[in-house]
């Protein structure tokens, strides 16, 4: 039997070094700054301070669908924070969000300015700024933020569970990647029941709801997400990739996942993003 099989919690847990995997120099128990550092403001109201993770790509599709509308006082300027080089702990981002997790906003059209932090309140906080992309009828608009909670309470299963083990982790464990495999398979299900019956997660009318959960579980099914298709066996969720591709063909989707990102093709890449010319 393995070490990992054998072990044995202490009574109590104290932090003698690092976890390994990918992320494990910037893994620690406590929250704050690690260090003073002062971030851009630019030119425009909103300022977005995040990377093309898919809750990072929540906010900048937001921003794109405003803009999509034509709704010019959404401009925004979006720097990167490379959680990898532990941006996120940096004085002026822990004053946005304490808990240190991209994304994290800054709206100066208020005074003082608003911060906005966790993705699924920076998509609320813009829907009811600009009153859009949320259902008007009481019942759909339930229906939008019931799948808009459901995603904030489902992915980390898929992110910190799934793909942590399945991807991240310095070794493969057969235990959790079968569990969280299981889950991950389970939530693919429910969606894909739901959207049998539903061109979006809101019904008939593209939402937030929709925006939120893409990043995660279309770029999932379109195979963008942990080189995992194949193993998870996504082409069964058919109504799933379906819908997967519907948002994928949207030009404020093809334009906000492409903000902050900094690896893949070049031309998919945009380290920041101030103006629309900037895709250009």
């Amino acid at each position: 039997m393995s070490e990992q099989n054998d072990y044995i919690p202490p009574k109590v847990w104290t932090w003698d070094s690092e976890s390994g995997g990918k992320f494990a120099s910037i893994n620690r128990p406590i929250a704050g700054a690690t260090h003073d550092k002062t971030l851009p403001i630019g030119e425009h109201v909103f300022q977005l301070y995040s990377l093309a993770t898919p809750n990072g790509q929540k906010a900048t599709i937001m921003f794109e669908e405003l803009l999509e509308l034509g709704l010019t006082n959404a401009e925004y300027d979006a720097y990167l924070i490379n959680i990898g080089d532990g941006d996120q702990f940096g004085s002026d981002f822990v004053d946005i969000n304490p808990n240190s997790k991209i994304p994290a906003l800054m709206d100066h059209s208020t005074t003082p300015p608003t911060r906005i932090f966790e993705s699924g309140s920076i998509l609320q906080y813009l829907s009811e700024k600009f009153d859009v992309l949320t259902p008007k009828d009481l019942k759909a608009k339930t229906q939008c933020r019931n799948w808009l909670f459901w995603q904030m309470g489902s992915a980390p299963y898929l992110g910190g569970g799934f793909g942590h083990f399945y991807s991240y982790a310095p070794s493969k464990m057969q235990y959790p990647i079968d569990r969280f495999t299981m889950e991950t398979k389970r939530q693919l299900d429910v969606l894909n029941r739901h959207l049998g019956d539903n061109d979006y997660m809101a019904g008939d009318e593209y939402s937030i709801a929709d925006i939120a959960i893409w990043p995660w579980y279309g770029s999932l099914v379109l195979g963008d997400l942990y080189d995992a298709a194949e193993f998870l066996d996504v082409a069964s969720y058919t109504h799933v990739v379906r819908w997967a591709k519907q948002i994928s063909e949207r030009p404020a989707v093809k334009r906000g996942r492409r903000v902050n990102r900094t690896w893949g093709p070049e031309e998919e890449q945009m380290v920041e993003r101030h103006n629309p010319s900037d895709f250009k």
